[in-house]
């Protein structure tokens, strides 16, 4: 019997690692090569006005969450200042200075190596979530790259290339508008994700107090990215 079982997980192990080696294989994509260009630069002017630039850019707050409400951020954009909350962990993250940020866990304040690196995770939760509410108007970051990619169904896509800021310089977006400049999805190219050129949604867009336009949610796959109650006031 313990000879069948080695046998039999043996083979659904072949299984597994054949059913991978077939999605990498099918679904890992190339990253597009292109030229920065002015063309690319007037798609990306045109998706911000789409969305309302002048407006996000007059926004001073901005509440979401990420991963089902784990992650609650209050975000202070003309202060840097950036409540995140997560389990029984506030860090009043200060961007500009983030040795100068306050933690608070279980009700106790923290100081020392602990606040570091809380600090530091903060940080990193912030950059990567907020991304996936305001991505759209970083296109113009410092040392960003805008490219136009014209993908076999013959769509013209945005191709955006972050090469250096952030926690992964590197990162390549490859935006895909609808008529109007609104984002309807893009595809990435990160260093977080192995399997390349993975699509997700970008959906559920809202006009704020503000007048901003901002994403609900994201799809990818069968994963449902929920930005939960998104808000952006003065």
């Amino acid at each position: 019997m313990p000879k069948l079982l080695t046998r039999i997980f043996g083979i659904f192990l072949l299984f597994v690692l054949l059913t991978v080696g077939f999605i990498f294989f099918v679904k890992n994509e190339p990253l597009p090569q292109a030229t920065p260009s002015e063309e690319a630069d007037i798609l990306a002017n045109k998706m911000l006005v789409a969305l309302g630039h002048e407006a996000y850019r007059n926004t001073r707050y901005l509440e979401w969450s990420y991963r089902n409400g784990n992650h609650q951020y209050l975000w202070d954009k003309t202060m840097g200042l950036v409540d995140v909350s997560w389990d029984e962990t506030v860090v009043h993250l200060n961007l500009n200075s983030p040795d100068q940020s306050k933690v608070v866990k279980d009700e106790n304040a923290l100081d020392g190596d602990e606040k570091i690196e809380l600090v530091k995770k903060a940080l990193r939760y912030f950059n990567n979530d907020s991304f996936w509410l305001v991505g759209p108007f970083k296109v113009f970051d410092e040392g960003t790259t805008r490219s136009i990619v014209t993908t076999e169904d013959g769509k013209t896509r945005l191709l955006v290339t972050y090469t250096k800021g952030g926690d992964t310089p590197g990162d390549s977006y490859l935006w895909l508008l609808d008529d109007s400049g609104i984002p309807e999805s893009f595809k990435m190219w990160v260093q977080i994700l192995p399997l390349k050129g993975q699509e997700a949604s970008w959906e559920g867009w809202h006009r704020m107090e503000t007048g901003v336009l901002l994403p609900q949610l994201h799809r990818i796959g069968p994963l449902k990215l929920d930005m939960g109650t998104v808000k952006a006031y003065n």
